[in-house]
């Protein structure tokens, strides 16, 4: 649900920031309102277009990222350049079979070339790349400037291939985008077990009888295909953005790869239509890179507000733990001085836990003040009592650490006077399955290595009846 939520959170304020841009048309309720109603054929082209890219890329994009493949991506980009210039130097045409076929022949050489070098040489695989990149991105620059040297150059469009034009998109071109993305979903689904088990495993795959190395190999053909069709929208220079970002956002947001493709899908989708729609708003700007930008706003998003692995979650949680082990450390200082109480009174008093806690008086009510508000204690006065839930976690914490302490004496031949701060750790996060486990491997002790008392399940559960304890 609340993956659901940030994904239409994202969506609408996206969609928000980028029509109340100053940059755009001032009949922009015009434009917008031709646009959703799909008046003008460049408008179905475009949008029809952006919507299979991002359909595409990002299912791709989430084995690229899953597999750590980002700068395979962007080689293969990049190298297929030359294939786009020599696919139009076949006929003299803007043929989309040609220069699709071409460029995807460049693509699956370089991919080749940079096992290759990696195979045969001392070259590590990112200096593999790198050199294919360049190399091949440099050829392609040296055909283009050719080509645009002839006498029919400057109207052959092939420029467009570099930075991208989706207002040029074609039937043709969508019919060779439609046939790709169609191709890239069927055998995703077809093969999503092994490609599942090849991009995290790969040695139990190939135990397993999975054709790992056909499986890599189909992959690098459906992305170098994928890749290709994206070039007359987003260009050679943008394309691996679109390919990467969508699946990088979707990445900070699960940990299963089915949802990561569905978001990923989602994203990329999300993206081409408002590169779309705001290109369509403004005619000055490209909709290959408003399509990146608008991937780039998402994973910004997604970065920033992740329920999990997002920037504010991560420092929420550390927040809320450290403020957490402040608390359940004030408790065990209570237990502590009641412990050492001889008279057996359920009362302390602020100046004993301070004294205890080796802090001020002060210092110390600000903690017990924030253990009153949590339902952990009560105070009368400067006389402090435990709450049933206050006294059940201190005589946890209290048992999780003196257990860890026995264990560490007994099982890692730990002398007692060096368990301690480890135990102040751990005390914090062991599972109660982790301390019954422990509580039978040390056959129930009674007291830890320094002689006090662990506490059993009677002393934990004292005051659970409901009442204060006095």
């Amino acid at each position: 649900m609340q993956r659901r939520r940030f994904v239409v959170a994202v969506g609408m304020c996206g969609l928000l920031a980028l029509t109340a841009n100053p940059l755009l048309a001032a009949d922009w309720s015009d434009q917008a309102a031709r646009f959703l109603t799909l008046q003008d054929v460049s408008v179905r082209y475009a949008l029809l277009g952006s919507v299979l890219l991002g359909l595409g890329c990002g299912l791709l994009g989430g084995f690229v990222v899953v597999r750590r493949m980002a700068l395979v991506g962007d080689a293969l980009s990049h190298a297929v350049l030359p294939g786009v210039a020599l696919g139009f130097l076949w006929n003299m045409t803007k043929d989309p079979l040609a220069i699709f076929v071409g460029a995807t022949v460049a693509g699956l050489l370089g991919t080749a070339l940079v096992g290759a070098l990696t195979r045969t040489t001392r070259l590590k695989e990112d200096a593999a790349l790198g050199l294919v990149l360049a190399t091949f991105f440099a050829a392609g620059m040296c055909l283009v400037t050719m080509i645009q040297r002839l006498p029919t150059g400057n109207k052959s469009g092939i420029d467009k291939f570099l930075f991208g034009q989706a207002a040029a998109l074609g039937a043709d071109d969508l019919a060779l985008m439609a046939v790709v993305t169609a191709a890239v979903l069927g055998l995703v689904i077809a093969f999503y077990k092994e490609l599942l088990v090849t991009s995290f495993d790969p040695g139990f795959a190939r135990s397993s009888g999975v054709p790992a190395r056909w499986i890599h190999h189909g992959l690098m053909l459906l992305l170098a295909a994928a890749v290709v069709t994206a070039l007359q929208a987003v260009g050679v220079v943008l394309v691996s953005a679109l390919l990467i970002t969508p699946a990088a956002a979707a990445y900070l947001l699960t940990d299963r790869l089915h949802r990561l493709l569905l978001l990923a899908s989602l994203f990329g989708v999300l993206a081409g239509v408002l590169g779309a729609f705001v290109s369509f708003l403004r005619p000055g700007l490209p909709t290959g890179p408003l399509m990146v930008v608008a991937a780039s706003t998402v994973f910004t998003g997604a970065f920033l507000f992740g329920p999990r692995h997002g920037v504010l979650a991560r420092w929420w949680r550390q927040r809320s733990g450290t403020a957490r082990m402040r608390r359940e450390n004030t408790l065990k200082a209570m237990f502590h001085v009641l412990e050492a109480d001889e008279t057996g009174g359920e009362a302390l008093s602020v100046l004993s836990l301070a004294g205890r806690r080796k802090e001020t008086e002060t210092e110390a009510l600000r903690q017990v003040d924030e253990l009153v508000r949590h339902g952990l204690a009560t105070r009368e006065g400067d006389t402090l009592y435990f709450t049933p839930a206050g006294r059940r976690r201190a005589g946890e914490i209290v048992r999780n650490h003196r257990l860890w302490e026995l264990y560490l004496t007994q099982s890692a031949n730990i002398a007692p006077d060096h368990v301690h701060d480890d135990a102040e750790r751990i005390e914090h996060v062991l599972g109660e399955q982790v301390v019954r486990d422990l509580e039978r491997r040390l056959n129930y002790a009674k007291v830890d290595p320094h002689g006090k008392a662990i506490p059993g399940p009677r002393e934990i559960h004292r005051g659970d009846d409901g009442g204060r304890e006095r």
